[in-house]
């Protein structure tokens, strides 16, 4: 059996696909060591790994998280090239593992470490991915002759010819891994069919018993969860509308409102909506009827993988492009945040709430899950590789 180190960076989204895959190493026999920050613990050991804190930048970082496009996406890469050079000594005192498990999106400290050490690196990709067929830059619009942009590929393309890595593009790009794996079904992912280097294991989720459990209260209304996710949700002015219009409508409401936002300036609380800070998101899909959301990558799969129709209102690029594809798919609609209003709002919750062709398409998309293996494929790809070392 092998000894593995996982690495993932300061983001749910970021850090819960990677646990079923955890899991099911932990199952299989191999030793398995998770570095993250330390508010993702009770996660992490309920998957039977030995977990170790680390300390991020982005945690005393003010200003809330970058927009990823434009001259934001900029400043994105400036702060992921701090987070790189702060964590690296953290962890690489560490005796040398048989192979390292990172995010492959944020968690560029896993690929320094891996090649320090001369090991195998899998990244785990919870996000769309990108080639000549298709890619991002459609969304975040950015300008490669910037003077900030090329000042910011000069400092990492410095930072890492320090570190003995001199194709900064593979780098970027995971192409240095020895597998990828991308915790979305193939037929999710634009241009899918045209990705021959990449795996596409699909979600691998798991019960998440570190979260409360809920029960809808007694009566017939059916559940209605709301939610922004845990980074981008400083939104009060979407709050208090969902709080200012439900009492005239027939759901029973989670509210999600994350900690950016104090409940007590949202105004009166109808009868029939509850207010959480962070719901057990997963134990109240089990119950939902629809699920308005911020179209975040893992929000969108654990919907599908409960059948729940989605109405996306998307707060950053990614987001919106997660949100254009939910609603090409037929799983749901997609509204412009910066022209959303109530009557829009509730008239989206109650078409895609009663289409049968919605249900029809995340039945057919939750199979496609199925299908893509999850985590024990995730596990055989590891496992090959590490034969293969």
């Amino acid at each position: 059996m092998a000894t593995i180190h996982v690495y993932g960076p300061l983001g749910a989204g970021h850090v819960n696909p990677t646990l079923g895959i955890v899991a099911e190493l932990v199952r299989r026999g191999h030793t398995v060591t998770y570095w993250a920050p330390r508010m993702f613990s009770a996660r992490i050991l309920e998957t039977g790994a030995r977990f170790e804190p680390v300390t991020s930048t982005w945690e005393q970082h003010g200003g809330g998280p970058p927009q990823m496009h434009g001259r934001e996406f900029t400043r994105a890469m400036g702060l992921l090239l701090d987070e790189t050079t702060a964590m690296v000594p953290q962890l690489d005192q560490a005796p040398r593992p048989d192979l390292v498990l990172h995010d492959g999106t944020l968690a560029w400290w896993g690929r320094i470490l891996a090649h320090r050490w001369g090991v195998p690196a899998v990244e785990t990709w919870p996000n769309f991915v990108g080639n000549e067929h298709w890619s991002m830059n459609a969304y975040t619009k950015i300008t490669p002759l910037s003077p900030r942009f090329l000042w910011q590929v000069l400092r990492i393309g410095r930072y890492l010819r320090s570190q003995g890595i001199r194709d900064v593009g593979g780098f970027l790009q995971g192409r240095l891994a020895a597998a990828r794996l991308v915790t979305i079904p193939r037929a999710f992912q634009f241009a899918g069919d045209t990705f021959t280097d990449w795996e596409f294991v699909g979600p691998a989720l798991t019960e998440r018993s570190f979260q409360a459990e809920w029960a809808p209260p007694s009566g017939d209304l059916p559940v209605l969860l709301v939610s922004l996710g845990t980074a981008y949700n400083a939104r009060p002015e979407f709050f208090r509308m969902v709080l200012a219009s439900a009492a005239e409508r027939p759901w029973h409401v989670v509210l999600a409102i994350g900690d950016q936002v104090d409940p007590g300036s949202l105004g009166p609380v109808p009868a029939n909506v509850e207010i959480h800070r962070q719901a057990p998101q997963l134990a109240v899909l089990r119950h939902a009827r629809a699920f308005v959301t911020h179209a975040g990558m893992g929000s969108t799969m654990e919907a599908i993988d409960h059948q729940v129709p989605m109405v996306a209102v998307p707060q950053m690029v990614e987001q919106r492009a997660n949100a254009d594809r939910l609603a090409q798919l037929g799983l749901g609609r997609g509204l412009d945040p910066e022209h959303l209003d109530a009557p829009s709002l509730w008239e989206a919750v109650d078409a895609v709430a009663e289409d049968p062709e919605v249900r029809g398409e995340l039945a057919r998309m939750r199979g496609e899950c199925v299908a893509a293996g999850g985590a024990p494929r995730a596990a055989d790809v590891i496992e090959r590789v590490l034969a293969g070392r």
